[in-house]
């Protein structure tokens, strides 16, 4: 896949651009989202990374197309992890509904720059040292195991980050609209704002670590591994105001996750078998009589699995409500996020 400095240089100006129009269109001035402009914008990502992907295919062959889709669909699955990680912090810092657009939108740039400096790492320790994917095969399978045992719920608020903040700078115990900073008798302040979005800060690093070394499980294309997680990303602000109420029900969601990076991490391994240099292993010779799990394999096996957790969850809480929607709202007075503690 030939991919010139100029591609990369458009690529990203548009990323930046859609990002720009985001704050401008949607967050500037602050308000919740309803239903159907979520899903009105949601829609359109979509469809635009998916027309993306038909791109790429046709353009750089249906190898690479099918190394998107597998990518895009795998990034997709893990951002609506990352989304019930944010919902957890933005009801454990009582960030008001009207405001959380701001959050989500900087936490998702973070996110995005993030990723960005591991895809770029990712890329040259592929590039030099083939014995990576035995590295990234293993952390998958750890993170694999780690997703389907371990729980998100958490108080974001106590962590020891925020209490190490908290003992060193001055916090308020409550909102000032969206400002991160306010000055309060001479003295700047931080405000539980700046604080959420260090939290989710926090977050997105974490969810990078599980995300690049799964897509680089998929293509050794550095291009896709970005456009894969930019698309992944861009919708990922609206996804979370669609389906906020409903992820209490996606019970199983974990685990389809966590067969997905064990799956990943075992065709890494696979691969790193297959392009062996390790002398102590076969002698320092590739094996070749190992099988490579095809694209096409993986694309079934990751949709597949999405598909059935999804009906899974839906199927075993049939019959619940979504959560009530408990968040504190702009106007509401005396937010206390225990800035005390």
């Amino acid at each position: 896949m030939e991919i010139t400095p100029l591609i990369w240089i458009v690529t990203i100006a548009v990323t930046i651009g859609f990002f720009v129009f985001e704050f401008f269109a949607h967050v500037r001035k602050p308000h919740e989202p309803s239903i159907g402009e979520a899903a009105r914008w949601s829609a359109f990502y979509i469809g635009l990374a998916l027309l993306f992907g038909v791109g790429i295919g046709v353009v750089s062959g249906w190898d690479f197309g099918g190394e998107y889709f597998a990518g895009y669909l795998t990034e997709k699955a893990l951002s609506v992890d990352n989304i019930f990680v944010f919902l957890i912090v933005m009801t454990g810092f009582a960030v008001p509904r009207e405001y959380q657009q701001k959050v989500l939108l900087i936490g998702i740039v973070i996110a995005l720059i993030l990723r960005g400096g591991f895809i770029a790492v990712g890329a040259a320790l592929i590039e030099n040292l083939s014995w990576i994917f035995y590295i990234f095969g293993a952390l998958l399978l750890v993170l694999a195991w780690r997703q389907a045992f371990s729980s998100h719920e958490s108080d974001p608020t106590d962590s020891r980050a925020m209490r190490l903040i908290r003992r060193r700078l001055p916090v308020t115990d409550q909102y000032h609209g969206d400002r991160l900073t306010v000055e309060i008798d001479g003295t700047r302040h931080i405000t539980p704002m700046l604080l959420t979005i260090v939290a989710i800060g926090f977050v997105d690093l974490i969810f990078a670590v599980d995300s690049i070394p799964a897509i680089y499980g998929l293509t050794e294309e550095a291009y896709i591994v970005f456009t894969a997680n930019a698309f992944a990303l861009m919708g990922l602000r609206q996804l979370y105001f669609l389906i906020g109420g409903l992820l209490k029900r996606l019970v199983f969601l974990a685990q389809g996750l966590a067969v997905i990076l064990a799956f990943i991490g075992v065709k890494l391994i696979l691969h790193a078998l297959h392009v062996n240099e390790l002398p102590f292993v076969n002698g320092g010779q590739p094996l070749e009589q190992v099988p490579e799990i095809p694209i096409w394999l993986s694309l079934v096996v990751i949709a597949a699995t999405i598909a059935i957790a999804t009906i899974a969850s839906l199927v075993a809480t049939r019959g619940q409500l979504p959560e009530p929607d408990d968040q504190p709202h702009a106007g509401d007075p005396g937010i206390d996020v225990g800035a005390d503690r």
